[in-house]
């Protein structure tokens, strides 16, 4: 099983995450392509808090589709267009992800994304031993 750590000589998470996992030797390993806001249909969501929901959504159909649950999940790295979206993708994360599931994270705030409809992305790592 993965191990959440978080050293005594570090600070305390500052968000919704830990420091770092430690995964066992025989673990099946999943890698995520970086998720949009974007349905099974290709529909954008309006608005950052939608397209963040969707993002996870499809991260977790993702976990699902390969015998995986959020418990699995061991980093997440998210891009956002613009600093004053944090408050509501760290709401959707949490309606989505929930509390439980605070494995290592980045949030990166960046210029653009592939399209200029597109204001976050999520990429994820998952690990099951």
């Amino acid at each position: 099983m993965n191990q959440l750590v978080n050293p005594k000589a570090v600070h305390k998470p500052l968000g919704a995450y830990s420091h770092s996992v430690r995964i066992p030797a025989n673990a099946d390993w999943l890698v995520i392509a970086g998720q949009v806001g974007a349905d099974a249909r290709g529909r954008v969501q309006d608005g950052i808090r939608k397209q963040a929901e969707q993002a996870f959504r499809n991260i977790l159909a993702c976990l699902k589709e390969n015998g995986m649950a959020k418990r699995d999940l061991v980093k997440f790295t998210v891009y956002l267009t613009d600093p004053r979206h944090i408050e509501a993708y760290r709401a959707a994360r949490k309606k989505v992800i929930g509390d439980a599931t605070v494995p290592p994270s980045t949030l990166v705030i960046i210029d653009g994304l592939a399209s200029p409809d597109l204001l976050v992305e999520v990429e994820a790592m998952a690990a099951k031993g």
